[in-house]
């Protein structure tokens, strides 16, 4: 910061630093408030695998290193020294520190922000200053107002208001935050402009969801800070919104986003340890989610009471900082976000089998069928003839339509799906089968998540279960935990969180439901950790991951991200007998590597490459599309050593056909490989099945080595495939067209977008620029990966 904009609020930050220092002992706790002195989580552990960096493999035992065995910790010293500190000393000291520049900080902005309204020669106050954007839109990452990723770009703000209280935004790229129609022809219709409803955008739903998280947060900090007027939460958004500009134009920020996301997480740090009073919390954040216009008063009551007490619990035990949550939120610009980020998981000691590369299989071998389903999300108040466009970030559940009405069969819009579409798509798999078995990833909820309860949720998962079962008959359907299983969405604390805010209420109404399809073992680490493991054929083992325990979305895993529920570990041990008892391996989990948080990743990539003869194919939902990502050995990272199917939803959620997946797998013979040989997609084309009189009729979109010319569906394949699309632009395009069911955005991906997503095609983990060393020199990493989050919480 420049010292002349430093200068005003040194007197302010000296003043609080008073203050706090002579402040009186941490409050006990009592009903109906926060402990003010906070708990801090396990320590990180460490190892040497440094998520970007693959060192020489430890002995067994030393990859994770409990940081109880380390009682001291190096510090920088004066004049060059280095002195060893006591890790409690440091953790005392950081917390007073932290403690006292969140508050003096918090204070300072509020006083800056008085002294730049009326001192002369001050910055011109708000008045000067054009309206803030939401205040939420400034912290997270930029997504569009459609699936299709857009050129970013600088956006203009304007007052939600004249969108009759819906958020808008215009952006100089093509095809986002802007209305725009659906191309015609092939499969779908034109679709006319979309309205100001639809500007949460493809992923309003969880975008909501991690602002009501933010909010509640928010709301403590700002309390902390000071109050406002009395008696008004809205005087208390108020003077945020004066805050905002003035300690921009105070510290000379051209972009709030980074810079303000640190002030505010550094006075919510204070308000999660000063604030008293969990109501003052809730009421502030309401107000403030209102006056940004961030969603109705309705939904912002209901979102921020749903997520109200496991934020605040999560954030009081975390020991994140708010220069690695602002990381976390806007990307590495912004700080360093994974302070777990030197742990790794211990591999075997056996040496990893020589590679033998993977042959067809021989004439007339036995070829299964596996059916994948995943992302149904069931909407109970879906409504035929609704309103496909609203002010909420799930539409087709009610009001009078200004154009044509939700569809009977689902809508082309921001719409989740009838419960009698799922029906028929059951009837119709019961009738066009035999399959061998199915492969279910989850996400069985709407995304009206502002609304759910336990439940809720856990009648959706009866529900549907039941109605698989009925039509699906004896088939052995294999599930996974998908991310919007829980209340709230996304929230899926690790087993060592007992009591209620604990997942056990969802992982026995799981293990009731699922007890036809899976044996006793399996169903024990499903009730403890949502995963599990069975052999499903002759020489074939399932594993079932729950990717929520590498969410970036699930704010438990502030409080320890390092490989929650031993999951990763549990892994190792699985593929390793396996290895041992010469069985293939196949992997199903909802949310793609590449989704994860880097630590995370990067170790699952690890174990990848160690296992690649033993993994016979990976398997994931979660982004709605039809996508895959590429895993490489790490020596070179040239060489493919996998490949993770990412398939398309069931679920029309945002503007797409309803669709379904079927693999072809090499079947149960001796040394067979299970490998994937090819896959067929199927989706309901809804322009044709919305016409009156019309019945629905399910229809193979493509097929994998038809379209894409491959002698078999190796990881080679799909390798070679990347470079094809490098020089044959048509090829390319058809994938795009393919990737959105048949439905794609308006825009065709060209340029920026198609070096983004060929980088996004090739990155089975998150975060490394050196798997898109053919991309990077088109477009600088940093830009990639703001195409990339766009996307991302969909």
């Amino acid at each position: 910061m420049p010292a002349e904009a430093r200068r005003p609020l040194e007197a302010p930050l000296q003043q609080a630093r008073r203050a706090v220092r002579s402040a009186p002992a941490a409050r006990a706790g009592r009903p109906g408030t926060l402990l003010t002195r906070r708990r801090n989580g396990p320590a990180p552990l460490e190892g040497s695998l440094q998520c970007g960096r693959t060192g020489a493999p430890r002995p067994p035992g030393s990859d994770v290193e409990d940081s109880a065995a380390r009682p001291a910790i190096l510090e920088p010293g004066r004049k060059g020294q280095r002195l060893f500190v006591s890790r409690a000393a440091a953790a005392e000291r950081d917390a007073q520190a932290r403690r006292s520049t969140a508050r003096s900080t918090a204070r300072a902005v509020r006083a800056g922000g008085a002294s730049a309204e009326g001192g002369a020669g001050a910055p011109a106050g708000p008045s000067a200053l054009p309206p803030p954007p939401p205040l939420f839109l400034l912290l997270l990452p930029p997504a569009a107002d459609c699936l299709a990723p857009a050129r970013p770009a600088r956006r203009q703000w304007r007052d939600s208001s004249r969108a009759s209280g819906s958020l808008r935004c215009s952006c100089a790229g093509s095809g986002c935050c802007s209305s725009g129609g659906r191309r015609s022809g092939g499969f779908g219709r034109t679709e006319g402009r979309r309205g100001a409803s639809q500007a949460m955008g493809a992923a309003g739903a969880l975008r909501l969801a991690l602002a009501a998280g933010l909010l509640t947060a928010l709301a403590a900090g700002v309390a902390a800070a000071g109050p406002g007027k009395k008696g008004s939460g809205a005087s208390d958004a108020s003077e945020l919104a004066k805050v905002l500009p003035v300690a921009g134009a105070r510290f000379g920020w051209r972009n709030l986003s980074c810079p303000a996301c640190k002030v505010i997480f550094t006075a919510i740090d204070a308000g999660m340890q000063l604030e008293s009073s969990t109501k003052r919390i809730q009421q502030l954040a309401v107000s403030v989610c209102v006056y940004f216009h961030f969603a109705t008063l309705e939904v912002c009551q209901e979102i921020i009471g749903l997520f109200e007490h496991d934020v605040l619990t999560t954030w009081t035990r975390s020991v994140m900082r708010p220069a690695e949550i602002c990381g976390l939120l806007l990307g590495s610009h912004c700080g360093h976000w994974d302070i777990f980020s030197n742990w790794t998981v211990t591999l075997p000691e056996t040496p990893k089998p020589p590679v033998r590369p993977p042959t067809p299989p021989p004439p007339g071998a036995p070829v299964a069928r596996v059916l994948f389903l995943t992302d149904l999300h069931w909407d109970r108040d879906y409504a035929p003839g609704s309103s496909p466009a609203c002010k909420e970030p799930l539409c087709c559940r009610g009001g009078q339509p200004q154009g044509p009405g939700a569809g009977f069969w689902g809508t082309y819009s921001k719409c989740d799906l009838p419960l009698h579409t799922l029906e028929n798509l059951l009837q119709h798999l019961a009738a066009t089968g035999p399959y061998d078995m199915a492969y279910w990833t989850g996400d069985i909820p709407a995304h009206n998540i502002w609304q759910q309860s336990r439940g809720d949720q856990l009648y959706a998962l009866t529900t549907v279960t039941s109605l698989i079962q009925k039509y699906l008959g004896p088939l052995p359907v294999y599930p996974a935990v998908g991310n919007h299983e829980s209340v709230p969405v996304n929230f899926f604390p690790p087993p060592d969180v007992s009591g209620n805010q604990s997942s056990a209420w969802l992982y026995s109404a799981m293990v009731d439901a699922w007890r036809p399809w899976l044996p006793h073992q399996a169903l024990e680490t499903l009730r403890l950790g949502g995963f599990y493991t069975l052999l499903v054929q002759p020489g074939l083992r399932l594993v079932s991951l729950n990717m929520n325990f590498c969410s970036e979305a699930n704010f438990w895993l502030l409080i320890n991200s390092t490989d929650p529920a031993g999951q990763l570990q549990w892994l190792v041990n699985v593929l390793q007998e396996a290895e041992k008892s010469g069985e293939k391996v196949h992997i199903i989990g909802h949310i793609p590597p590449s989704h994860c948080k880097r630590c995370w990743g990067w170790n699952y990539y690890h174990i990848i490459n160690r296992f690649e003869g033993t993994v016979a194919g990976q398997f994931f939902g979660h982004t709605h599309v039809d996508e895959f990502e590429m895993f490489y050995d790490e020596e070179t990272l040239s060489r493919p050593v996998g490949i993770a199917f990412v398939a398309p939803s069931v679920t029309t959620y945002i503007n797409l056909n309803p669709g379904y997946r079927i693999y072809h797998v090499d079947g149960v013979y001796p040394k067979s490989s299970y490998m994937v040989l090819d896959h067929e997609t199927f989706i309901l084309n809804l322009t044709l099945a919305n016409l009156p009189g019309a019945e629905p009729q399910w229809q193979r979109l493509y097929g994998a080595r038809e379209t894409y010319g491959f002698p078999t569906a190796f990881p080679a394949d799909w390798d070679q495939l990347l470079q094809r699309f490098q020089a044959d632009e048509h090829l390319f395009q058809r994938f795009w067209y393919l990737m959105y069911k048949g439905h794609p955005p308006i825009e065709p991906c060209r340029e920026a977008c198609k070096v983004a997503l060929l980088c996004a095609l090739r990155t089975g983990r998150a975060d490394d620029p050196k798997l898109c060393r053919s991309e990077v020199h088109k477009l600088p990493f940093p830009e990639i990966q703001a195409w990339w989050r766009q996307r991302q919480l969909c």
